[in-house]
């Protein structure tokens, strides 16, 4: 167990510490305040009234309708344009890693995205027309290609001093970082040019391109099984103290990619179509945080062992805003056999659970992220506009506690005896 344990910690870390796995961490927790804005724009725009609503409701939606124009535009502007962000996100944080300048990569950033996922459609000044589908989730892998390439071709360039202007002395230091980057940013941008001709000449974009060769794939990996895969891994992970930012480098771009479909099919009056979003599986799934803790939190607060009743009445608050460390680390839930069984396969069942109730369109899908850390009985409500995706939620709860139950009162045995033990 000891170099299972030593194995899984060494992979974990080096994961981690991944410089490309690591800037992509950092730039999707980065993003979530533009996200948490579109979030609330999105939810407020879905008023969920019916053609005869009085009273509240009908306010609501006279007052959406009458304002449509402003929340769809700050609902694309926080979810639309999410590949756009993730790129200079990325950007950011890898010359933050490298040690280089980053407002050049950036500039060239931006300029490779929109030569990569932008269609013109009409170019005259004052009146111009382009398409700009592929800057949102969609648009996501080609917004980690261009955030890396770009770092990488003008970090590597750079250390070789490629096209290198030399001027005075007394030129200013800024001046003279652009001129001696000059070579490098046109290089650069010429691959993104020459990219934008060949796929222009084909009737299409680079982004649609790739949208259209790993669209099987996505969808694949909005099944059951990977989902089911993907908990049960992120979870048992836990246990042995493997944070799950670590997989966020895999699952951050599937789920934003899913969020931000739903969100444009939300906001053009389709109905949400992925289930495996952010709030999937922040609100349904690992409820009260990883290992679905808030159950365990409060089984906890009525146990016969004072240690784990302190442990439960100092961790149930945190847990349900969905901060499980108190828990995980307090009773310790994490290295401990007891509860390795539950904390992989509780939350497993909520994903099964949750998964089913979306596909059969018994609750609606989620198409808005509020909060890492909004309670997952409000966030399953607003992030669906459907009251029962509530109901849903403290059913799964009272479900978690359940299979919870036996596991806690195995381990309050063992440390009533501890504790009785100390006491004489």
């Amino acid at each position: 167990m000891k170099n299972l344990e030593e194995k899984i910690l060494e992979i974990s870390a080096k994961l981690g510490n991944e410089v490309h796995l690591k800037a992509i961490r950092n730039t999707f927790i980065s993003m979530l305040p533009i996200m948490i804005f579109g979030g609330i724009f999105a939810v407020i725009g879905a008023a969920p009234a019916t053609e005869n609503a009085t009273g509240f409701m009908k306010a609501w939606a006279d007052f959406v309708s009458a304002n449509s124009a402003i929340f769809s535009w700050v609902s694309v502007l926080g979810l639309g344009f999410t590949s756009l962000y993730i790129a200079l996100g990325i950007t950011y944080n890898l010359c933050k890693e490298y040690k280089v300048d980053p407002l050049i990569p950036l500039f060239i950033c931006v300029f490779g995205m929109f030569m990569l996922t932008v269609k013109p459609e009409k170019l005259v000044y004052g009146t111009s027309l382009t398409d700009l589908t592929y800057l949102d989730g969609k648009g996501i892998i080609v917004g980690i290609f261009v955030g890396i390439f770009t770092v990488e071709i003008y970090r590597i360039l750079k250390q070789k001093n490629f096209g290198k202007i030399k001027l005075p002395d007394s030129v200013p230091p800024s001046l003279s970082e652009t001129f001696s980057s000059l070579a490098i940013s046109v290089l650069i941008m010429l691959f993104y040019l020459v990219l934008f001709a060949i796929f222009k000449s084909m009737n299409t974009t680079f982004a649609a391109w790739i949208a259209s060769i790993i669209a099987p794939q996505i969808k694949a990996t909005d099944s059951l099984w990977f989902i089911l895969l993907m908990t049960f891994i992120i979870n048992a992970a836990w246990f042995f103290g493997i944070h799950n930012a670590t997989f966020w480098g895999l699952m951050g771009p599937i789920m934003f990619m899913n969020l931000s479909t739903n969100a444009a099919q939300q906001a053009s009056g389709m109905p949400p179509t992925a289930i495996l979003t952010e709030s999937f599986w922040v609100y349904f799934v690992v409820i009260g945080g990883v290992g679905a803790c808030l159950s365990v939190s409060i089984l906890c607060c009525f146990s016969k062992s004072e240690m784990i009743k302190t442990v439960g009445r100092i961790s149930v608050l945190p847990a349900f805003f969905g901060i499980s460390e108190p828990a995980t680390f307090g009773l310790p839930m994490m290295l401990n056999p007891i509860f390795f069984i539950p904390c992989a396969f509780v939350p497993t069942i909520n994903a099964c659970i949750a998964y089913f109730c979306m596909n059969t369109n018994i609750i609606g899908k989620t198409y808005a992220m509020l909060s890492f850390n909004m309670p997952s009985v409000f966030g399953a409500f607003l992030s669906t506009g459907d009251v029962k995706a509530l109901l849903l939620v403290v059913a799964l709860l009272i479900l978690d506690m359940v299979l919870y139950y036996p596991f806690v009162k195995m381990y309050e045995r063992q440390q009533l005896k501890l504790e009785n033990k100390e006491s004489k």
